[in-house]
Formats: C-alpha cells, sequence, structure tokens
C-alpha cells in the first residue's frame, strides 16, 4: 500500500515523508477520503481554510496541488493526482489505500461471518485491524477531513466489536481476556464490549470478576450519565447470575442478493444499435473502476423500459445486486434528495436503518463501503441534475450504473451519454406488432404507419394504442386510427409535443372494466407523488386483494406504473388525465368520500408511524377515532421514522388536499401528526406549510380546541425559526383558548412552552414561573412526560440563573424519566443539558464525555437541530480543555448545520462561541467578525441572552484598542444582564471596575 490514512498520514510507506506542509497534507487528506472521485474545487478550499478561505484561495490551492505532484512524483515514481474541470482526484489502484483494503477485508470478513466460516472471518478481520496506527488521519486540523475521519474511526469501533464475536464463537475467550479488558478502558461506554468482557470472563470460570465489570460498567454510566446500563448488558449480568449463559448468540441473518429492478417488458422492441453501444461499452471498460452510462432523452421516450432492459441482459455480471431507484427528476414531487435516495439503496442492499447514518457524507461513506467488493448494478431513473446523482454512483470497481435523465447531465465527467430518440418507424410499427399480434399489422401496413404517426412514434402512446387493438379482435387497424383521428386531445399542454398520447391514454383506460376504471380514476386524486396497494384500497374502498389486482391489471396497461415492488405511482401526465375522468364521471359527494377514506387511513399510519417519536401523547392529543378501514392500519415495530422519511414528499401533499377538499379536521390533525417528525429532523419549509395549513383549517372547523393545539404547534415553528414575538403570539393565543375551555392539561403544556419562549427573550423570572405553573399542573395530573419535559426547562432556567445544583437535579430528574419512558429523544436533551451545566462549571472532560454520547443520541434520532447544540458545546469544551484548533472545527461544524437548517438562534449561539474560542487563539479580527454577526442576528430575533454575549465579545476585543467603545459595549451588556437577572452581570460589572481602574492608573501617570 502507498498511502495511509488508518492513522497519521503515510505515503510510500513512511508517516508524512515527503508532505509537510499543513495545507498540502488537507488537499492529500481530502483526495484520499474520496479516492475514486473527482473532489470540487470549492470543497477542497472549504476544508484548506475551514469555511473562510483568502480571495487567493483557488491559486494557493493550484500551488499545493503542483506541489504535491512534485514530492509524490519523487517519492513513487509517478503521478497519481489527476486534473479535472470540476476538481482533482487521486488515480490509485484499490489496494494502494489502506482505507480501501480495510473496507474490502470487512466486506468479506462480515460475509464468510454469515456463511459461518469462522476461522476465515476472523483472519479477515484481524488483517483488517492491524492496518490500523492510531486514529485516522490525525495530526490534520481540518474539519471536512476530521468529519471523514470520525466515520473511518466509527467502522473501527464496529469492526473490533464484530471480531471478538467471532473470536468468541471459536472459543477463544482466555486468548482475548487481555485485549478485551484494553478494549474496554479504551471504549469505557460501549456496553457491547462490556457484555462481550463478561461473557469471556464466564467462560473463562471468572464469574465474580465477570460480575465486578458489570457493577463498574453501572457505575461509570451512573457517574458520567446517570443512567442503568442497556437491555443487553442487563441481560448478560442476569444470566451470569443465575448460570444460564449459553453460546453468544449471532444476530447476523445473510441477506440474499438484493433483485431490485422492475419487470422488464415482453414486447420491448427496436433500440438493437443502442443496446448494443451499451452492452459493448460495459464489456470494454477498464476493470479497475465502475462503469457509468448515462440514458437522455424526452418524456416516455422508453428510457427506463430501456435501462431495465439492458440492466436484466447484464445482470449475470452483477451477481450481488440489482438496485433501482426513481429520483423524481422530472414529476410533480421535488427531485429526490441525495440522502433520500441513498436510504431507499441502503435498504435494498439489506443495510439496517439504524445503520444508516444522518450525514450525508457518512451515509455516501457508507454507501461505498457496502459497495466495494461487490459486483452491483444499479439502475437511477429519472434524474434531475448532475449534483443529485453524483452522490449514488458507484467508486468501487466492477459496479454498473445506469443513469436515465430527461435532461443532458453535462456535468458527469467521464461518461459518454445515450441520447434517445423517439422509435424510428419501422421500429416503432413493429412494436405496434408485438402488442397488437404481428399479422394483423401485416395485414394493413398503411393504417399501422398511420397509427404509430398518431402516436408521434413515442414508445408509451404505441404500447396503449397497441393494446387497444389486442383487447378488440374484431378491430381492423384502420379502425383504431380513424378513432386517433376523432379522439380530441384530453391534456391542453400537450399541444406542443405529445397530443397524442392523451388520446392513447383515453383508448386504454376504456378497454378497462367498470371496477379498474373506477380505480383508476380515483388514483387521480391521490394526494402525494405515489402510493402502495394500502393507500388504493382505502381510496377506493376495496378490499386489499381486490385493489391489488386491480393494480396489477393497471400496471399490465401501463396506465399504472410499479417502480419498485409494491410501490406504485401514476405518471405526471396520466394523473391529470386520471384527474378529469374522477371530475367528470364521479358525483362530489363520491369525490369527497374517496378523498376522506385515503386522509384517514393516512392519518392513521402517520400517527402509527410517529409514535415512536412521542410516546403516549400523540393518540391522546388527537383523539382519534377508530378507523374507517382497520384491517388497512399500518403496524410499525421501531422503523416509523422510515417510513416517514420514505413519504416525507408526501406529508405536505396530504395536508393541502385535507384543507383544499373541506375535510379540516383531518387537516388539522395530520399536520400536528407529523409535527415531531418534520420538527427534528427539521424540514422547515414542509414544518411551516403543514402548520400553517393545520391551523386555518382548524379555524374554519370552528372547533376551539383544534384552534388552540394548531396555535402551540405553530408556536413551535416560529420558534425554531428564531421569530420569538410570532411564537408568543400564538402560544398565548393557545393558552387564552385552553384556560376557557377549562384544558387543564393542555394549559400546562402551553404555560410550558411559553416559559421556553420567555427565556429566549431574556426573561428568565418569567419562565421559571411558568414553568412551576406547569410543574404543579402535571404532578397533580400525576403526568410522567409532563413532569419530564418541565423538569428540563426549569433546568436550563436554573443554569442561565447560576443556580447549578438545582439546574443538574432537574436535568437528572429528567434523564431518569426519558430512561425509564424509553424516550431516546428526551434522554439526549438530558444528557446535553447535564453537559451544558458541566461545562459552566468547568469540568470539560466529564462535559465531552457526555456530549459524544448525546451526539450519537442526536444523530441517531435525525434531530439535526439538537446535533448542532452537541456539536458546538463539544468545541466550548475542548476550548476549556486548550485544544483550541479542535474547538474551532467543532464550532465550524455546529454553524454549518445551524446555516443549513435555517436557526438563527442557533447561528447566533454558534457565532458567539466561535468568536471565543478565536479571540483565545489571538485571531482578533475573525472574532470581532463573528460576534459582530452574532449581535446583528440577537437583535433581530430579540434574543437577548445571545446579544449579551455578543456584546461582551466585542468589547473583550476592543478592551486594549479602542477602551470607550468597549465601556459602552459592556455597559449594554451589563444592563441586560441585570435585567434578565442572571449572575454573569457580576462579571461584567467585575471588567467595568478593572477598566476603570486601568483608565484611572493611565491618567496618574
Amino acid at each position: 500500500m502507498r498511502f495511509g490514512i488508518l492513522g497519521p498520514l503515510r505515503v510510500g510507506g513512511a508517516e508524512d515523508a515527503t508532505v509537510t506542509a499543513g495545507r498540502d497534507r488537507v488537499v492529500l487528506a481530502m483526495l484520499l477520503l474520496n479516492a475514486g472521485r473527482v473532489v470540487p474545487v470549492d470543497r477542497l478550499v472549504d476544508a484548506m481554510w475551514d469555511g473562510t478561505p483568502p480571495n487567493t484561495a483557488r491559486g494557493q490551492l493550484q500551488t499545493c496541488v503542483s506541489r504535491l505532484r512534485r514530492s509524490l512524483a519523487a517519492t513513487l515514481g509517478d503521478e497519481v493526482i489527476v486534473t479535472d474541470p470540476a476538481g482533482y482526484s487521486v488515480r490509485i489502484a484499490p489496494d494502494d489505500l489502506d482505507a480501501t483494503v480495510f473496507s474490502q477485508l470487512t466486506v468479506e470478513a462480515r460475509a464468510a461471518t454469515e456463511g459461518d466460516r469462522l476461522e476465515k472471518a476472523r483472519a479477515g478481520y484481524r488483517a483488517a485491524l492491524e492496518l490500523w496506527r492510531g486514529p485516522a488521519l490525525s495530526g490534520i486540523a481540518s474539519r471536512s477531513v476530521q468529519r471523514g475521519a470520525a466515520a473511518l474511526d466509527e467502522q473501527q469501533a464496529v469492526a473490533i466489536e464484530e471480531c471478538v464475536e467471532v473470536e468468541l464463537r471459536l472459543g477463544r475467550e482466555r486468548e482475548l481476556l487481555g485485549e478485551l479488558t484494553d478494549l474496554v478502558e479504551l471504549y469505557p461506554l460501549r456496553e457491547r464490549l462490556r457484555a462481550q468482557l463478561m461473557l469471556a470472563l464466564y467462560r473463562a470460570g471468572r464469574q465474580a470478576d465477570a460480575l465486578a465489570v458489570y457493577r463498574e460498567a453501572r457505575a461509570v454510566l451512573a457517574d458520567e450519565l446517570g443512567i442503568e446500563p442497556g437491555p443487553a448488558l442487563r441481560e448478560m449480568h442476569q444470566r451470569i447470575l443465575v448460570g444460564d449463559v449459553g453460546a453468544l448468540a449471532d444476530e447476523r441473518r445473510p441477506h440474499p442478493p438484493a433483485r431490485c429492478l422492475p419487470r422488464t417488458a415482453a414486447d420491448f422492441t427496436g433500440r438493437g444499435e443502442v443496446v448494443a453501444r451499451l452492452v459493448e461499452a460495459v464489456e470494454r471498460a477498464d476493470p479497475g473502476g465502475p462503469v457509468i452510462q448515462l440514458i437522455d432523452g424526452m418524456a416516455g421516450s422508453g428510457k427506463t423500459t430501456l435501462a431495465v432492459h439492458v440492466a436484466t441482459l447484464l445482470s449475470g455480471r452483477y451477481p450481488d445486486a440489482q438496485l433501482f431507484v426513481d429520483l423524481h427528476g422530472h414529476s410533480e414531487r421535488r427531485p429526490l434528495e441525495p440522502t433520500a435516495a441513498l436510504v431507499t439503496l441502503l435498504r435494498q442492499l439489506g443495510v439496517p436503518s439504524e445503520r444508516i447514518p444522518p450525514s450525508p457524507d457518512e451515509r455516501v461513506a457508507l454507501w461505498r463501503t457496502e459497495l466495494a467488493a461487490r459486483r452491483v448494478l444499479v439502475v437511477l431513473d429519472n434524474a434531475a441534475s448532475t449534483a443529485q446523482v453524483g452522490p449514488l454512483l458507484p467508486a468501487a470497481p466492477g459496479c454498473l450504473a445506469l443513469v436515465t435523465s430527461r435532461r443532458r447531465l453535462v456535468g458527469l465527467d467521464g461518461v459518454h451519454p445515450e441520447p434517445l430518440p423517439v422509435l424510428a418507424e419501422p421500429e416503432a410499427v413493429e412494436l405496434l406488432g408485438r402488442v397488437a399480434g404481428p399479422e394483423r399489422i401485416t395485414a394493413e401496413p398503411a393504417a399501422a404507419v398511420e397509427v404509430v404517426r398518431r402516436c408521434g412514434y413515442l414508445p408509451l402512446a404505441i404500447r396503449l394504442a397497441g393494446a387497444r387493438l389486442a383487447h378488440r379482435r374484431s378491430w381492423r387497424v384502420a379502425d383504431l386510427a380513424a378513432r386517433l383521428r376523432r379522439e380530441r386531445p384530453v391534456l391542453p399542454e400537450l399541444a406542443a409535443e405529445d397530443r397524442t398520447v392523451a388520446s392513447a391514454f383515453a383508448l386504454s383506460y376504456r378497454q378497462l372494466p367498470e371496477p379498474s376504471q373506477r380505480l383508476f380514476r380515483l388514483l387521480g386524486l391521490y394526494p402525494g407523488a405515489w402510493f402502495d396497494a394500502l393507500g388504493a384500497a382505502a381510496i377506493a374502498d376495496l378490499p386489499l386483494a381486490e385493489a391489488q389486482d386491480q393494480l396489477d391489471e393497471l400496471v399490465d396497461r401501463h396506465l399504472v406504473e410499479e417502480p419498485g415492488a409494491g410501490r406504485f405511482r401514476l405518471h405526471d401526465l396520466m394523473r391529470e388525465y386520471a384527474s378529469e375522468l374522477a371530475t367528470a364521471t364521479e358525483p362530489e359527494a363520491a369525490r369527497q368520500a374517496a378523498v376522506g377514506r385515503v386522509l384517514d387511513w393516512a392519518l392513521h399510519a402517520v400517527a402509527g408511524a410517529t409514535s415512536e417519536l412521542e410516546r403516549g401523547q400523540l393518540h391522546g392529543s388527537l383523539n382519534l377515532r377508530r378507523p374507517m378501514r382497520p384491517d388497512l392500519v399500518v403496524r410499525f415495530a421501531d422503523d416509523g421514522s422510515a417510513w416517514l422519511e420514505e413519504q416525507r414528499l408526501n406529508l405536505p401533499a396530504l395536508v393541502r388536499c385535507a384543507a383544499d377538499t373541506g375535510h379540516h379536521e383531518y387537516a388539522w390533525k395530520l399536520a400536528r401528526a407529523m409535527w415531531r417528525f418534520l420538527f427534528i429532523r427539521y424540514y422547515g419549509d414542509d414544518l411551516l406549510a403543514t402548520q400553517l395549513d393545520g391551523l386555518a383549517a382548524a379555524q374554519r372547523s370552528g372547533d376551539d380546541a383544534a384552534v388552540a393545539t394548531m396555535h402551540n404547534y405553530l408556536a413551535s415553528v416560529y420558534f425554531r425559526a428564531g421569530e420569538y414575538l410570532d411564537a408568543i403570539e400564538h402560544v398565548e393565543a393557545a393558552l387564552k383558548l385552553r384556560e376557557r375551555l377549562g384544558h387543564e392539561r393542555d394549559a400546562a403544556i402551553c404555560r410550558g412552552n411559553l416559559g421556553v419562549v420567555m427565556i429566549q427573550l431574556g426573561r428568565v423570572a418569567e419562565a421559571v414561573e411558568c414553568s412551576l405553573q406547569a410543574l404543579t399542573t402535571w404532578r397533580r395530573l400525576a403526568n410522567e412526560q409532563g413532569i419530564s419535559s418541565t423538569l428540563a426547562d426549569l433546568g436550563m432556567a436554573y443554569m442561565l440563573l447560576g443556580r447549578y445544583d438545582e439546574s443538574l437535579r432537574m436535568h437528572r430528574r429528567h434523564l431518569l424519566l426519558g430512561v425509564e419512558l424509553g424516550l431516546d429523544l428526551q434522554v439526549g436533551f438530558a444528557i446535553g443539558h447535564i453537559a451544558q451545566v458541566r461545562l459552566r462549571l468547568g469540568q470539560a472532560r466529564v462535559a465531552i464525555r457526555l456530549l459524544r454520547s448525546a451526539l450519537h443520541l442526536k444523530r441517531r434520532t435525525g434531530n439535526r437541530y439538537g446535533e448542532g447544540e452537541v456539536l458546538n458545546d463539544l468545541g466550548v469544551g475542548h476550548r476549556l480543555c486548550g485544544e483550541r484548533a479542535t474547538a474551532e472545527r467543532y464550532h465550524r461544524d455546529a454553524l454549518r448545520i445551524m446555516r443549513e437548517i435555517g436557526d438563527r438562534r442557533g447561528e447566533a449561539l454558534v457565532r458567539n462561541d466561535l468568536g471565543i474560542t478565536l479571540a483565545g487563539a489571538g485571531r482578533s479580527a475573525e472574532a470581532s467578525e463573528h460576534h459582530t454577526q452574532a449581535l446583528a442576528i440577537a437583535r433581530q430575533i430579540k434574543h437577548r441572552y445571545e446579544e449579551a454575549r455578543a456584546l461582551d465579545g466585542l468589547a473583550s476585543g476592543l478592551r486594549d484598542t479602542d477602551p470607550a467603545q468597549a465601556r459602552r459595549y459592556w455597559e449594554r451588556c451589563l444592563s441586560i444582564r441585570r435585567e434578565m437577572g442572571i449572575p454573569e452581570a457580576a462579571t461584567i460589572a467585575r471588567r467595568l471596575a478593572e477598566l476603570d481602574a486601568e483608565q484611572a492608573a493611565t491618567a496618574g501617570r
């Protein structure tokens, strides 16, 4: 191996032998982390300067690359850095980089484990782990590099646990004892390693020592997190106590190779030259890299059909998996985000949802890790742009990606596109014959030519017209041609190009039996971009089996598409046609009833999926009635969030449809049901749109309780956006309604929320009063979840007031309740809040350990805001430990997240902390810039606490150069902190006194 990143950067067998300049090392590290891919110039610049590049950044990057090329050529004897119009890449063999070899070895070891080839698995894991020389890319202080390095370090920890599991299954517990003891010391909070050590000790006849490990684990978890061990560790302890410890269960189950391609078209016709070119390109491709093929063309030209046909022909070359994902680049819904597409692809590969990380970069890394050492074919259908496709392209040799798009994706470097025109006339006639019967076409060649001409030579239209003929044996081809001439186009927007497609839609529809016609019409009313058999059964009020049969018929007639097993959609043009049919055919009452049925089904599905995030709260607040169709209710175990993520782009459409069709109760209840998911993932636009639609619907319904509910949840949206005055207005409106209605429980919720907003506005004493009132109510009602959330609010207020012991007591009780209730979201909040108090007490190392655990929980629950806040707190902790470079990296990661999700309060918070860190490093000008931006944001959103912090930071930077201005800033800061009643006021008063003393001493000299 010529390059090493599993430890300090290594080139040519020696650590840092030829790369000594700091920014050169950053550039090389970024290229190696993305080996096989072009790294854009902007991304390299961002890594070199952590988001604050100088004007000369691109020139300096070119200098770095030139220097790297010279030094690498001198050491390795060849040129490995390749220039691309979009950036740079490294051209190396897979076995030239230790990280690639590590991934290949671990993939092979996992496969051996699943096949019970344990000795081979053990050897593979050991070989993989021996490649590590320390923390990945240690010593390179770049936010982007360390983010990639952290993903590698986590892969190492997982591989260690898997290796130990194999060793235990082989009965090597005695040989493992020393190593396991060291590993537990290195990873004190990884409970799986502790359980493995307990098992090894027990098998070695050291039951007392095994129990001692549990006691130590319990003490560490209690001291650092204030929680008990998890269920798996507790179960191991109990089984050792009773002497019932069998063999370590291997929870893995072998996954059969994924076969996710849609059904091929039996009547595929023509395209012979195109197919030959695509197949030949794959056969001639360099075996050292992946193959990427692009098919582009107009709607209905058969791009997907061609891609699936070619994929099926080549499937034997890619035995490990054949995958398919629709990227929705040109449809009524927004294009699928690459991160969402990665979830689909990883799930098709059999990756459990809990292993799929929330970070886009980590998902890409996991995707490429899973493809390493596999031969996989993936069809990326209906792509919108190069940016959408780029992260999904395989980097491993032996993989093939077939991309289809209506656009020419000129940004896909090194890819030769295959433009797909409409069929030539002979091919079009042949296709018509294969669908309708070749003998009929041969008998009437002129009429057949007219039919395909009327179809615009478009494969979709020809297939539909041919199906019409196939089911009317008494018709001549001339009869169909005459009907096509008479048929009035249904969809006006097809006037420019696809008028004949609408005619073909009508002909195909009329061939259906009435039950299938009815389902097709009603599907035109379906809200959202896609549906399954459950949704179809709901909207048409059909038994599930009957709905499935009718869907199969619609798929066979090409009126409905089935891009994946069990997942159906209407082409955007077909949807409009079906909707127009429904309007013309179904009475208003029938249409309303159909929409009501699917909204009822969707409401219960969304509520069920969200229940894992809101244990016990949701159903009570919605007062859900019995579902109209209990047989269609979706049951979730622990995959509700994944289902919601798949449905995310459908969620706003459901609320809007309910509001627009007068189903006001469904509109506000759906908005409320999806609130938690949209809130913690912070899909800001969808969150605001759904809650506004929900409030408007509640107001139109005349239900004051519903109006109060939506005011309260809309307040949370404005709170998250930093619009605190709007948040106050809505939560006070909700509280007023709840008090008038006599709803004690809901009034307590509003009071608690009011207190949270008041904290942001600096009204801390009022916030405490609101929270105490809410807590009194919750205790009287014996509502543990209400008590839990209010304890968190009180803990934050007490921390601001400097009452740290009381704050810790509140947060610990919050943590215990969260653990008892199984609320991971609340546990993550509580751990993070405890860490914040520890930071204020100067206990930075303890806080850092807590924050790492909190970060894991935030990412597992998809809480992006919480992730940003914890990253910022990690920066504070490392700053207090004197580790300013690490601190700055965490702050900048946090700032990126806060800006991405549009959290202005969070941005002000992070900019203030980043300013303090930069000032401590002597970078006063940069620090002042961040404090100035924080001050502007804080004043705009009326956030008093962050305003005071920004003023303090600016004053500190001016103390020596402009003491008069520093005094003005500190005086304003002191006024705010005294108004808030927080202890930092004394610190500012002391600084002003010191400034006075210094000025007096200067005047006396």
